[in-house]
């Protein structure tokens, strides 16, 4: 399978974003999720995961959150959780395989589940959109610490823990679980050699 570059996926970026102000809270999210995964690949323990289709889920994740904007530059936040399928159809037409596209569909949350999305009445088409493989799960994770609010923000594991728990204590488990096979990462300095915490989003 052929795992983009970075370049590439910036340039995907580049050709869906309807606006620079949308390209830079994106990609630039997309560019601190790697980040963190990068720092959490460093374990030992997870030497066998494969780091260059890591970083090309970290990349891809929320290209499809540019679908979700709207002629007058704003963003639908009610259909906000469709954009992991808005993204799994953009890689899909950009002719990558279903490896590279689930991790846009199948990063949500911690997961979402037939029942979530029946028992909450969400837009989506009933379905587990859970992640599976190693790799996936490390993403998914990975973007649980950042946000594209504004000013955008970093989440330590505990206030993730406290946010996802609304949702249920089933969530908390799997979150948990997660932080457990992954580690806390350090958000001190996430990007390193890059924008600083201040100059993001």
């Amino acid at each position: 399978m052929r795992i983009p570059d970075p370049e590439e996926i910036r340039a995907l970026h580049e050709k869906h974003a309807p606006t620079p102000e949308a390209f830079a809270l994106v990609h630039t999210h997309c560019e601190i999720v790697w980040a963190i995964a990068e720092q959490l690949l460093a374990a030992p323990h997870l030497a066998h995961l494969d780091a260059e289709l890591v970083r090309a889920g970290c990349l891809l994740h929320d290209i499809g959150v540019y679908r979700l904007y709207g002629d007058d530059g704003r963003l639908d936040h009610a259909n906000y959780i469709r954009h992991g399928l808005l993204g799994h159809e953009i890689v899909e037409a950009e002719g990558f395989p279903e490896t590279l596209r689930r991790f846009c569909s199948h990063h949500t949350g911690v997961g979402l589940t037939r029942h979530d999305i029946v028992s909450q009445g969400l837009p989506l088409p009933p379905a587990d959109y859970l992640a599976v493989t190693e790799e996936e799960k490390l993403v998914m994770y990975a973007d649980k610490f950042h946000t594209k609010s504004r000013p955008s923000a970093f989440l330590s594991p505990d206030e993730y823990a406290a946010h996802v728990r609304r949702f249920g204590e089933d969530k908390v488990t799997v979150f948990q679980a997660l932080r457990a096979e992954f580690g806390d990462p350090d958000l001190t300095e996430p990007v390193p050699g890059r924008r600083s915490r201040g100059a993001v989003r």
